[in-house]
């Protein structure tokens, strides 16, 4: 799994007066939980970037005063108008500690259904499990080779080892539909 290393400084103040200071130095608050206790550090806007604006799964090496933390971002806040980061939380991966993780789906293969003259439409891009950290990897994998013509694949079909997953079980992920040139010919074909 892709992991990112984190620089930040411990934070000692907390309140409004004290998150405007650090923003106006073009640093972003965060915070670490789900250890012992909760550690509350300042990062540059920059660092986070890579793992805050992607779509993929990484861990995260959060390292403040020394101390080096294994975390996955659990939460982020932006202004509604300026569309700044304003916080960022880290869940700290503790090992024998389930947590529960939003993972991107990647799906592998072409469809029958495609190759008959339908169109995949992709409903799910993520899916939120639960795991121990051990367990966590980059993406779900999710076959559609098989998928036919007004066919889905919904999260109950996906199977993945060591993880529970927590969506509802009957969501399609993906399926194929018919497209307007597909209905028109057989359309046609029935009129004949």
């Amino acid at each position: 799994m892709k992991t990112i290393t984190i620089e930040g400084q411990l934070r000692t103040e907390i309140g409004k007066k004290a998150t405007r200071q650090l923003r106006s130095q073009e640093l972003v608050p965060g915070v670490i939980y789900g250890g012992a206790g909760e550690i509350n550090f300042s990062v540059p806007v920059k660092d986070v970037r890579p793992i805050v604006y992607t779509s993929e799964f990484m861990q995260a090496e959060v390292k403040v005063d020394g101390t080096s933390y294994t975390c996955i971002l659990k939460d982020l806040q932006f202004d509604k108008v300026t569309d700044e980061l304003l916080h960022l939380d880290f869940l700290q991966l503790v090992e024998d500690k389930k947590v529960v993780a939003t993972l991107p789906l990647h799906l592998t293969g072409v469809s029958v259904g495609v190759k008959g003259g339908g169109k995949l439409v992709i409903k799910m891009k993520s899916l939120k499990v639960k795991a121990f950290p051990r367990d966590l990897k980059e993406s779900i994998t999710v076959d559609i080779t098989n998928l036919e013509l007004n066919g889905n694949i919904r999260v109950e079909d996906v199977k993945v080892e060591n993880m529970e997953i927590l969506n509802s079980p009957r969501i399609p992920i993906a399926s194929v539909v018919m497209t307007r040139q597909l209905k028109q010919e057989e359309a046609t074909e029935k009129k004949k």
